[in-house]
């Protein structure tokens, strides 16, 4: 536990939990607006590049407007109605307007948003490095949903996030500059060469290029040193989870399951235990 804990006693997390909370808030507008704003972006760019006319939107996207609406009775949601998990259990899980269920799904990624933020307080003191940990963790969980949802890990997240990761490595933070700039560039190479090993191999994408990015910021965040783990973990889990949907679901091999989510676990784990994890390791492989 941290000496800010000790010293603020419960102050601190309270506060980054119900910080956690609002954000997550947000966060859920991301995870379903970004998408289609890039699909958007994406049509407008074709139509420019064929000489087509543009499509006509009635109300521009952004993570702005229009503001939050119900889904089903297309009213917008009352400030009141938007409480992070306190409207949610008040309204029974249903639309205020129109009684319509309210997917679970909202208030989990604030929940676990909220609970995520908080935890970060156990391992850093109020400083610098907690508002790192803080950003990155919130990318994270974005990345992770996104991905899960459209197989894409938006470049408006993760090219930011590596020049932000060595930004915050500017003054070592987590690891120096040095190793923040060759994590990055070797966690990009990982992946990519893999990629193109996979590739050549059987003719077909095993991944996509957000995947590498997203290994690229962890390298500029925590160094080249954790990204063997970070690929350890990630792979491990993947394989897991890829076998229980194969058994579960029955889904075919051939089906492609995102990586992104994974990736950003390890990230995580590594954030908070990576240190121990390798020295406890290197102690087993030394004792043996």
């Amino acid at each position: 536990m941290s000496d800010t804990i000790v010293q603020l006693g419960w102050f601190l997390p309270l506060a980054l939990l119900c910080l956690g909370l609002l954000v997550g808030s947000f966060l859920n507008v991301v995870i379903y607006r970004l998408p289609l704003m890039m699909e958007s972006r994406w049509r407008q760019d074709c139509c420019e590049l064929l000489e087509l006319a543009q499509e006509k939107t009635e109300t521009p996207l952004n993570l702005a407007t229009p503001n939050s609406h119900c889904p089903h009775c297309k009213n917008a949601i009352k400030p009141w109605h938007n409480i992070p998990l306190v409207s949610y259990l008040l309204l029974g899980g249903k639309c205020g307007h129109c009684a319509a269920p309210i997917s679970p799904r909202y208030p989990i990624i604030e929940l676990v948003t909220g609970l995520m933020t908080m935890a970060l307080t156990f391992y850093f003191d109020l400083s610098f490095a907690l508002l790192g940990a803080v950003l990155l963790t919130w990318a994270l969980i974005a990345l992770t949903m996104i991905d899960i949802d459209h197989q894409l890990l938006p470049d408006d997240i993760t090219l930011p996030l590596i020049w932000l990761g060595l930004l915050f490595n500017l003054n070592s933070t987590y690891v120096s500059l040095t190793d923040a700039v060759i994590g990055a560039m070797v966690g990009y190479l990982i992946l990519w060469s893999v990629y193109w090993l996979f590739k050549l191999v059987t003719g077909k994408d095993g991944m996509g290029y957000g995947d590498f990015k997203l290994l690229a910021a962890l390298g500029a965040w925590l160094g080249w040193q954790e990204l063997p783990m970070i690929i350890l973990l990630s792979s491990l889990v993947g394989a897991i989870c890829g076998i229980a949907l194969m058994v579960i679901k029955r889904r075919g091999k051939d089906i492609p399951i995102p990586f992104g989510p994974y990736l950003a676990m390890a990230g995580w784990i590594a954030l908070l235990w990576g240190d121990d994890i390798m020295a406890r390791y290197l102690g087993a492989v030394g004792a043996g």
